[in-house]
């Protein structure tokens, strides 16, 4: 049995993002930036970074507030076509504006890189 696996030409990344305790303490007015700036941020991933987004999932519903640790608020798997690419979609918190503050005040992300299991492929 040959255990070795194929090396993708994309990486398979997961990204988890996490409510910091300043998203729940901002005002409605700072909660509403952040909203928009999620949206206008992580926009067009794939033309900007060469990144391709295969699912997400938001756990808002069963896990209510901040996230210092796992479980975290959301997530994205993706196929991303470097590691290069996986920092860029990492940045994007600390340099997207949200008011006089950036999006790394409200949300921390964390990105995890390897490759499609070999025995759950759709």
């Amino acid at each position: 049995m040959d255990l070795r696996r194929e090396q993708p030409e994309q990486l398979r990344v997961l990204f988890a993002f996490g409510l910091t305790p300043d998203f729940y303490r901002a005002d409605t007015e700072h909660v509403n930036a952040c909203v928009a700036a999620f949206d206008t941020a992580f926009d067009g991933l794939h033309a900007r970074f060469g990144v391709t987004v295969l699912a997400s999932m938001d756990d808002d519903q069963l896990q209510v507030g901040p996230s210092a640790a796992w479980p975290w608020t959301a997530y994205v798997i993706a196929d991303a076509p470097s590691t290069e690419a996986v920092i860029a979609v990492c940045n994007i918190v600390r340099e997207t504006p949200v008011l006089e503050n950036r999006l790394w005040k409200y949300v921390k992300v964390e990105a995890r890189i390897g490759r499609p299991l070999f025995f759950a492929r759709s």
